[in-house]
């Protein structure tokens, strides 16, 4: 074996072993393997594989040499020529190596054309003595002489001015320039032919000085080829001019307006540039300007205005030099903050231009303009005036555009946002949040165009935020925390939900879903939520975040990047606290948010483990204590994220009691007073707020009431001490709002409870008995528990009431006070079903609370003035309150209103709303219980504040459905159904309530197409209790039918002819419009059970709604109610049944079904609802007017379409015959569009050909069907519906017989103005020729149709001459009718009567004019005829 070579050891020895290896021929241990070339793309062993050398060289053949260079594609690639060339042999020649490579000579050389050299002047070399030319040195320039403008290095300028002083002395003298001036316009012209003589008029002295002087500006004559080039470019020149002179001012505008529109307008551009393009162009310009002036003065005054034309261009792009001169301003040692020495080395000549750097920045511009600017901010994020003048120190002038103002623009900021350094990435973050935060409270609305939010989203500012919370630095993650929570979190909002939880119904919140329309599918039910969610996944998540903010952050997991932050960064309480709202503000997105929220691992274990511990470090709790870090310490924000994580649903809620021991938790922040928590005062407070939040959202659902028992005492201790809040409000206690807030809570808490336990009693029936096959367990917490606690809350209520006088004190306490009102009515109404109590006790209970505290409360002057602040504070008597504030951005929901929430709003301190529904709902409570005290609250419906409010808020259209509106209005609703419940309850015990009905039925009617999802309960009681309830139509016992007969007779309203067109069925219709109204009335329980019936598709959402209004927790799903798109019910709810029975019938036609004969339940189905909609359009038509006319007609259309003879059926004949002379009469023409889009139906043009192929296959002729048919061919209309009865189907022409009598319309709605549409008039007077229409088929058309035709064959408009054409050959076929009775009807037509039997007048003898222009149009044919007489 080999030895290897050891240290020490010599090169001898070296050598020694180097000759052993090869002796041995041994294989080495290492094997050199050679890389592949990356830049050729070859193995490692390309040399073996490389092509040899080519010996032998190019032959080139020039006759078949070619004209066009070879096209080299691909592109030969770059290779390493020293790789194959680096070694060569001594033998090798150069030139055969060379020749190897040569492949073609095309490669070198190409069609060669030697350039034309023959108009270029030869310079000869100025003779020296000197052998070669003589150098020279810079220093020998002038250095005086300045050149050009723009930046040149002091080299470039030297030789510039040596140029300048070359051409200086080449150049001819003044003198000289004088006699070429003075020789005359022939001087130009060597050869004297082509110049022609001058004009007559250019004889001055100075003119010809003008004119000889000229130069052209772009032509100079060197492409021509010749020696002459510069005379053929004067000549050109010349003539030019004269040309120009012989042009009036007139002539010259016009041809450079042609020319303008000739040339490209770059080439337009280039030329405008070649104008004013060097500094020498400048002077010409300066000097011809002078001249011009001089010649202008001594044109006659008819070429004078030529002149001033022209120089007003010209003084126009000289001041468009001078300004661009302006811009740019010479720089001086003054200017310099540093003057420059000569003593310094090389600054013996300063180069200014690369020191404007140094200067001070300009002034920024003062003068405000009406075009925009850049909108910048300061680093606090505020927009700074276009105008100030910040000094330099502030750090605002780190920019390069518009380097004197102050700020930073957003692009700025986004382009800092991404630098390496970090405190720039950080600084930028900051501003941007607090420009965003800005933003939405309002504060660029005036100043700035546009929505900076929307832009920043436009702009990715979600996904850089995104990024940046991904960031490893801790200040970074910080900042784009802080941004975040800027973005998404309200404060105000949160601050508003909290006001209102403990309102009626007020813990119930709808999820924060932006609506959008773009987004929805036309699916049902389950499918549209599942195939919704699945077509999210599938989306990228910008596109999600396009449209829904938090969906789109949630599909970047941030749940998951934010638990890390708080579980391993461990930021600083700032922070914390912000990452905690923007969970909160996740939560309250929806139902999946939360669910996503709760499966996110150690998210909640983190928030509980580090921001809700049992015990903390007691420091905490000193005065001036600055907390360094919030982990380990209990926090009210945290408490608050779980409390709406709780109200995601009742499994959310379960979960966080037992997988998360928040029972622990609850017990202990309840159990402990929170002046005794080792936290600051205000914190404790808070967090035992939110505590018992928590509790009374659990309470809810029915769960953690065993908590109830455990902490009864405490509860007992709480509920004694409420008294006790009166006297410190009298105080002014600093921390009296939220000790009052507290007691609210509590007091919530108790309201839950007292439901729950309330149905213990029923539940535990149900699961003694087997029937029921679901076994719900009863809960932990009995009537008797809790019956207990009344008497303390009815203490409290009777003295905080006496404060109601008390502005400032009532003001705190109303809260409260609105929390015990609700108390008390849940505690009545669960009270009332107790197997457990006696009836009578409760009775007398009830009668004992309304007289010594409801009735004194009604009679208190301070209610009486709530009443009146109902209308002030009300969002649908005020639509603008609720409007969305202009930041408002539709992906990220949002309830900011434009002006805030003012105090006299809805949810302003100052509101009565939630006082005044506490106080309905418990009289409502009381008068459902005990029957007899409903005349003791007689006079609440008697407050002139309420009925003011109840009758404008119907009368005004409601507000658009967003966040912000959905959420205040569905509070209002809640009063006015209150109200109108109580009503219900007063109509048939109170005899003076009849002038109120009408009044409380408008608002009934207007509220069923109002009321928001979640609210499907109250929907229900409305259309059970108060729409179709007879009291609330005085008008049937007071004359109304009668009235109604009258009015046809004395053709008031509208025609007595319309009530009853002549039908197949006319043996039937002998009822007048009286007579159907009284038969309506009557039926008004069977129309009641009809719309109950098909309204049978809400039954599931009715369900979850019963479940909350009706305090029964166990079937209680989620606090979240369901994402508003719109109300309940469409504004034309009545038409419902019709609609779905069309839709029924449609349905099975198109499956191929054949529906022979109509049940008799749809035939009274149709019947009822045509019942309704009459008495409405009678007595309630003012609250039908948000449905438009058209939308009315197009629903009763589908009395025709459904089936084939439901139309002929004698009630809904007769019915359907009324409603239409309702819709005929004057206003309601007017208020007709068949134009405008209709709101359910997609195109009015195809159901209008429905009703057209209808009418061909089952009319029998029906007047009122033809009717129908008749309306949309008003001439306001598209002509479109007339061409398609004209064109498509006129064989409904024969059996359209609507009598001229009964037609409930004006023919002038036809006849008026006169038709232009010339394929239309052709078809009229094609359907007349052929006897398609006839004035005994269908008399209304025929009358139409002469109308137009006679107006347009004697029109004599000027018009165009296929128009007159057609007119004059029409007028010509008709002088050649053989029709005699069609002939004289189209000549002799006069105006429209409606009396005369063909429905117009005739002439007896044809008009003079007429006459005339018949005799002139058909002169052939009049020459043998008789003279026209009638």
């Amino acid at each position: 074996m080999l030895s290897r070579p050891k240290p020490g050891e010599s090169e001898e020895d070296l050598l020694n072993f180097q000759n052993q290896f090869l002796a041995a021929r041994a294989s080495p241990a290492v094997k050199i393997v050679k890389k592949a070339d990356k830049r050729r793309g070859e193995d490692g062993n390309a040399d073996a594989e490389r092509l040899p050398l080519q010996d032998c060289k190019d032959v080139v053949m020039l006759d078949d040499f070619p004209d066009i260079v070879p096209a080299l594609t691909p592109a030969p690639p770059k290779k390493s020529k020293i790789k194959s060339a680096c070694v060569h042999f001594e033998d090798e020649d150069p030139e055969e190596r060379l020749e190897s490579h040569d492949e073609h000579i095309t490669a070198v050389f190409s069609k060669i054309i030697e350039r034309d050299t023959s108009a270029v002047a030869v310079t000869i070399p100025v003779p020296t003595g000197d052998p070669f030319p003589r150098t020279f040195h810079r220093s020998e320039i002038k250095s005086e002489v300045k050149v050009g403008s723009g930046r040149k290095s002091i080299f470039a300028q030297k030789m510039a001015a040596r140029r300048a002083a070359e051409k200086a002395t080449t150049a001819p003298s003044a003198a000289e320039c004088v006699q070429i001036r003075s020789a005359g316009p022939d001087a130009l012209d060597p050869e004297g032919s082509a110049g022609g003589a001058p004009l007559p008029s250019i004889r001055d002295d100075k003119a010809g000085d003008f004119l000889t002087s000229q130069r052209p500006c772009l032509i100079t004559g060197e492409g021509l080829g010749s020696q002459k080039s510069e005379q053929e470019a004067q000549a050109i020149h010349r003539e030019n001019l004269e040309k120009l002179q012989s042009m009036s001012e007139e002539e010259i505008l016009q041809e450079q307006k042609r020319l303008l529109a000739q040339l490209d307008s770059s080439l337009v551009a280039f030329l405008k540039s070649r104008c004013g393009g060097n500094e020498g162009q400048k002077k010409d310009l300066k000097m011809e300007q002078n001249r011009l002036e001089e010649f202008v003065e001594s044109l006659p005054v008819a070429e004078h205005g030529v002149g001033s034309c022209l120089s007003m261009q010209e003084s126009g792009l000289e001041e468009s030099v001078r300004k661009e001169e302006n811009m740019k301003v010479e720089i001086t040692d003054d200017d310099l903050p540093v003057k420059p020495k000569k003593e310094w080395i090389h600054m013996d000549n300063v180069e200014f231009e690369k020191l404007e750097w140094m200067k001070d920045l300009p002034s920024p511009r003062q003068k405000k303009t009406k075009k925009g600017m850049q909108a910048r901010f300061s680093l606090k994020g505020e927009l700074i005036p276009a105008d100030a003048d910040l000094p330099t120190h502030l750090g605002l002038h780190h920019h390069g555009e518009e380097a004197e103002r102050a700020g930073y623009s957003l692009q700025e900021l986004f382009h800092l946002s991404r630098s390496q350094v970090i405190q720039q990435r950080t600084l930028a973050l900051q501003v941007l949040g607090r420009i965003v935060q800005k933003a939405r409270t309002g504060e660029f609305a005036s100043s700035l165009k546009g929505s900076i939010l929307r832009l920043l989203l436009d702009a990715g500012f979600l996904f850089l935020l995104r990024f940046s919370l991904d960031d490893a630095v801790d200040n970074v993650m910080a900042a784009s925390v802080g941004a975040l929570r800027a973005l998404l979190v309200s404060l105000d909002d949160e601050k508003y939900l909290d006001w209102t939880f403990s309102w009626y119904q007020g813990m119930a919140a709808f999820p924060f879903v932006p609506n959008n329309e773009e987004e929805e599918e036309e699916l049902n039910g389950t499918e549209k939520s599942q195939d919704k969610k699945l077509k999210d996944e599938n989306k990228p998540d910008p596109d999600v975040a396009r449209y829904d903010v938090v969906k789109g952050l949630l599909k970047t997991r941030i749940q998951h990047r934010l638990r890390y932050i708080l579980e391993v960064v461990r930021p600083v309480p700032t922070v914390v606290l912000d990452i905690l709202h923007i969970l909160t503000h996740i939560a309250r997105h929806s139902s999946e948010a939360c669910s996503q929220l709760l499966d996110c691992p150690r998210l909640i274990e983190t928030i509980v483990r580090e921001f809700l511990p049992t015990q903390w470090d007691p420091q905490v709790a000193e005065p001036g204590c600055l907390l360094t870090s919030l982990h380990g310490v209990a926090c009210a924000t945290a408490m608050k994220f779980i409390r709406v994580l709780a109200s995601g649903g009742r499994n959310a809620t379960a979960r966080l009691l037992n997988r998360f021991e928040m029972k622990s938790r609850l017990s202990r922040f309840i159990a402990e007073d929170p002046l005794d928590l080792l936290l600051p005062r205000e914190e404790a407070i808070r967090l035992s707020i939110e505590a018992f939040r928590l509790w009374a959202v659990a309470a809810g659902y029915g769960q953690a009431c065993d908590l109830y028992r455990d902490l009864y005492p405490v509860l007992v201790r709480i509920l004694q001490s409420l008294p006790e809040l009166l006297s410190a409000c009298h105080r002014k206690s600093p921390m009296i709002e939220l000790f009052v807030q507290r007691a609210t809570a509590v007091v919530t808490l108790l309201i839950h409870v007292t439901q729950t336990a309330g149905y213990a009693a029923e539940l535990q029936a149900k699961l003694s008995s087997s029937e029921d096959s679901e076994q719900i367990p009863p809960p932990p917490v009995a009537w008797n528990q809790v019956s207990g606690l009344q008497p303390f809350l009815e203490t409290s209520l009777k003295k905080f009431l006496q404060e109601i006088s008390q502005t400032e004190t009532w003001q705190t306490l109303q809260p409260l006070t609105t929390t015990y009102l609700i108390y008390l009515g849940v505690y009545y109404s669960a009270c009332s079903q107790q197997p457990s109590v006696n009836p009578i006790d409760c009775l007398e209970e009830l009668e004992r609370l309304t007289s010594e505290v409801l009735q004194p409360l009604l009679s208190q002057p301070a209610i009486c003035s709530m009443w009146d602040l109902l209308r002030p504070c009300s969002a649908l008597c005020n639509p603008l309150s609720c409007s969305p504030a202009p930041e408002s951005v539709f992906s990220i929901a949002s309830l900011s209103c434009t002006g805030g929430k003012p105090p006299l709003s809805l949810v302003g301190s100052k509101s009565p709303f939630p006082f005044l529904t506490a106080l309905l709902f418990l009289i409502n409570s009381i008068t459902h219980i005990h029957k007899g005290l409903t005349s003791k609250y007689s006079s609440v419906l008697g407050f002139r504040g309420l009925k003011d409010y109840l009758h404008q808020s119907w009368q005004t259209g409601p507000p658009s459905v967003t966040p912000s509106s959905a959420w205040i209005l569905r509070h209002e609703y809640h009063l006015q159904y209150f109200v109108l419940a109580l009503a219900q309850r007063m109509a048939g015990t109170c005899p003076d309530y009849t002038q109120h009905a009408s009044l409380h039925h408008c608002v009934a009617m207007a509220l069923l197409s109002r009321l928001l999802p979640g609210s499907e309960h109250l929907v229900y009681e409305v259309l059970l209790d108060l729409a179709f309830n007879p009291e609330f139509l005085p008008e049937a016992k007071a004359g109304g039918p009668e009235a109604a007969d009258f009015s046809d007779i004395l053709h008031l309203g509208t025609s007595a002819k319309l009530a009853q067109p002549g039908s197949a069925a006319a043996f039937f219709s002998k009822g007048t419009r009286g007579a159907l109204l009284r038969e309506s009335y009557q039926n008004l329980p069977f129309i009641r059970s009809c719309y109950l019936s098909h309204f049978a598709h809400l039954q599931p959402t009715l369900m979850r709604s019963q479940a909350s209004y009706q305090g029964r927790n166990y079937l209680v799903q989620s606090m979240l109610l369901p994402e508003v798109k719109g109300p309940i019910l469409p504004s034309d709810w009545l038409f419902f049944p019709l609609i779905s029975l069309y839709n029924k019938v449609t349905n099975a036609e198109t499956r191929g079904a054949v529906l022979n004969s109509l049940p008799l339940d749809l035939v009274n189905t149709v019947t009822w609802n045509l019942q309704w909609v009459l008495l409405l359009e009678t007595w309630r038509a003012k609250t039908l007017q948000s449905i438009p006319t058209a939308a009315k007609l197009a629903r009763l259309m589908c009395v025709f379409l459904t089936g084939s003879d439901l139309f002929l059926e004698v009630p809904i004949h007769r019915y359907t015959a009324a409603l239409l002379s309702v819709y005929c009469q004057p206003k309601a023409l007017d208020s007709l569009n068949l134009d405008a889009p209709l709101p359910g139906l997609a195109s009015f043009h195809d159901l209008y050909i429905s009703l057209l192929e209808q009418f061909e296959g089952v009319s029998f002729g029906d007047p009122l069907f033809g009717v129908f048919v008749l309306l949309p061919l008003q001439k306001r209309f598209s002509v479109h519906l007339r061409l398609s009865v004209f064109g498509e189907h006129t064989s409904i022409l024969r059996a359209l017989g609507v009598p001229l009598q009964q037609f409930p319309v004006p023919l002038e709605r036809y006849t008026s103005p006169p038709e232009d549409n010339l394929n239309l008039l052709r078809l009229y007077f094609r359907t007349l020729v052929t006897g398609a229409l006839r004035p005994t088929w269908c008399p209304v058309l025929y009358v139409v149709a002469v109308t137009h035709v006679n107006s347009f064959i004697f029109s004599q408009d000027r018009t165009m001459q296929e128009t007159d054409a057609a007119r004059k050959s029409m007028l010509r076929k008709t002088w050649l009718l053989v029709d005699e009775t069609l002939k004289k009807h189209l000549l002799y037509y006069r105006l429209l009567n409606a009396e005369s039997p063909l429905g117009f007048d005739l002439y007896e003898q044809l008009p003079a004019t007429r006459l005339k222009y018949l005799q002139t149009v058909t002169q052939k044919e009049t020459e043998n005829a008789p003279a026209l007489v009638s």
